[in-house]
């Protein structure tokens, strides 16, 4: 069912509910047709060549341009509280700067801290975003602890809040992170629920301890942020998270593909059939780790992101794996600091607060990265910048579609024009922009939202607080067909054989509870093995027992030493030669 229009200013009502797009070329993500788009009360009703039309109806030429839907970007988190400061983009001036750039919705983040419930932080996001979102909107949930409560409350988010998507995170240690049996039964419960499990996937212990070692070594900078965060932790972790996704048979969408490893695990997983998206986003195509050597500090902190952006050889990696299916859709992860805010790491880089822009240039940083390079076609463009999103997120064809029935969020892009990014002109809040000085070709002239123009010459007329929320339905056919298929397909098949009827050996009660280890270390039994881990009378438990480098152990008082003894018979017999 649509979600109904908010009501417009009375102003804003009577020349927006009719628009004629006249001479375009529509371009969806599997044709490009020439075709006029008539679009009435915020939905697109005709479409098609010499359209009847009523009365009173604008009429806009989109003669050589073409007629697209408007960018879904999937990954934002607008006001978000991290390192004891929130974001600078809120909910306002993040969408306003989204709809800016061709983007009509966002998909943003609930994500609070440990303790707080999701319904909880659903409606804190709730609160925070209904009354200044430009653009309509949907949530994901983040779930940032794991126990039965909220285990209990994801039924509720899926069937009554319309959220289908959850993320838990493998980095962000004693924050965010979540164990593995965690994320099993996240898997387990969302794919009960027709949901879809989203991960960032980063080794958090590997990381915490990179850390240590980088400040112990007195390198404190942002060059640390990537050394700690070298490719292989997120590799690993992304062929982790894919493991177990694909051991419960629940669908996986890697938010912030960064590097080539990452990108990899998903490309290889996808042709052995499983149901996992990656999303690249407009950082990881569009600029790359070498920023973080500046000398300049603020220059080289302003690219602070987590995972971190890689080597200079990345971006284009990625783009040919987007170009050509293996990467599914595109975010941008937009989550922006100030420099003063930034400069809370300024003697420790793990206390920068992690972030970067994107929300307003990602759909010309793709466009120029992708399509004016020659790597992917305006359809495979359509569809990476929207329709799948659309798609995967269950809002399909109602997003990401020109098509009629369709809401009427539609972009008429010029593909000749060019712009230059740069702070000092963009519509974000945030004071820096990692794009800064990139000439783009690939321009929206007319951005329509809800069937209204908010974007035209050049000028912004965005409103704020009429986003509507978009409820995201669970059981996404794009996705859990397949997943329903190889349910069926992969169901473990009993192998029937006749019964074993020859001769077992006994092992009596009395030798299991009093097993020795050294006598019999491996048992079936769980219980007979944890009995034989336990201390015997006069014996060490080497299971508990401390350790040190030094060899030293902790229940070393208990043996008597004999100093400067030399030892004549080493363990393995007498050495002819002088190493004892």
């Amino acid at each position: 069912m649509n979600t109904p229009l908010k009501k417009f200013p009375i102003h804003l009502q009577s020349a927006q509910n009719r628009i004629l797009l006249k001479g375009g070329k529509v371009v969806n993500h599997d044709r490009m047709f020439d075709a006029d788009v008539y679009i009435e009360d915020g939905y697109i009703k005709q479409l098609g060549k010499d359209l009847v039309i009523p009365g009173g109806t604008r009429t806009i030429d989109a003669t050589g341009k073409m007629v697209m839907p408007g960018g879904i970007d999937t990954h934002t988190h607008m006001e978000l509280p991290f390192g004891g400061t929130v974001a600078v983009d809120d909910f306002y001036h993040g969408t306003r700067a989204a709809l800016a750039g061709g983007t009509t919705m966002i998909m943003d983040f609930v994500l609070d801290g440990k303790g707080v419930l999701p319904l909880d932080a659903y409606n804190k996001w709730m609160d925070k975003a209904g009354a200044k979102v430009c653009c309509d909107f949907s949530f994901h949930m983040g779930l940032t602890w794991w126990n039965d409560k909220v285990k209990e409350e994801l039924p509720i988010l899926c069937k009554e809040k319309g959220i289908n998507s959850f993320k838990v995170f493998m980095a962000y240690k004693d924050l965010f992170m979540l164990r593995d049996d965690e994320i099993l039964d996240v898997l387990k419960t969302c794919k009960s629920l027709g949901a879809i499990v989203q991960v960032h996937a980063e080794n958090g212990d590997v990381i915490d301890e990179n850390c240590k070692k980088l400040l112990a070594l007195g390198i404190t900078g942002p060059e640390g942020h990537l050394m700690a965060r070298p490719e292989e932790v997120e590799e690993e972790a992304t062929h982790r998270a894919i493991m177990l996704a694909d051991q419960v048979n629940c669908p996986l969408y890697v938010v912030h593909v960064m590097c080539k490893g990452a990108a990899d695990a998903v490309r290889r997983a996808r042709m052995r059939g499983a149901v996992v998206f990656g999303e690249p986003i407009a950082a990881s195509l569009g600029t790359d780790g070498t920023h973080y050597f500046n000398k300049c500090w603020r220059h080289a902190a302003g690219h602070v992101m987590a995972p971190p952006l890689k080597d200079a050889t990345t971006p284009e990696y990625l783009l040919n794996l987007l170009a050509n299916g293996d990467l599914e859709c595109t975010g941008t992860d937009n989550c922006t600091f100030n420099a003063d805010q930034k400069a809370l790491g300024k003697d420790d880089f793990t206390k920068i607060p992690n972030g970067v822009n994107g929300v307003e240039d990602r759909m010309s940083v793709i466009w120029e990265k992708g399509v004016h390079s020659g790597k992917m076609d305006p359809c495979r463009y359509v569809a990476v910048t929207s329709t799948n999103a659309a798609k995967i997120f269950n809002i399909y064809p109602r997003k990401g579609h020109i098509a009629v029935g369709s809401d009427a969020d539609v972009l008429v892009w010029d593909p000749t024009a060019t712009r230059t990014i740069s702070a000092a002109t963009h519509h974000q809040k945030v004071d820096f922009n990692i794009f800064e000085g990139m000439e783009c070709h690939g321009v929206p002239l007319i951005v329509i939202s809800q069937g209204r123009v908010v974007l035209e010459d050049g000028q912004l007329h965005a409103t704020r607080g009429v986003g509507r929320f978009i409820p995201t339905p669970c059981y996404s056919q794009y996705v859990y067909n397949r997943i329903q298929t190889r349910d069926v397909s992969r169901a473990p098949q009993k192998v029937d054989r006749e019964a074993y009827d020859g001769p077992v050996i006994e092992i009596k009660m009395e030798d299991k509870k009093g097993m020795q280890l050294a006598e019999n270390p491996i048992t079936m039994n769980r219980d007979s093995m944890f009995q034989a881990r336990r201390a015997q009378p006069g014996g060490r438990n080497l299971h508990e027992s401390g350790f040190s480098i030094s060899g030293s152990q902790i229940d070393d008082q208990k043996i008597t030493k004999s100093s400067g003894q030399r030892i004549s018979q080493p363990p393995g017999g007498r050495s002819s030669g002088n190493l004892w």
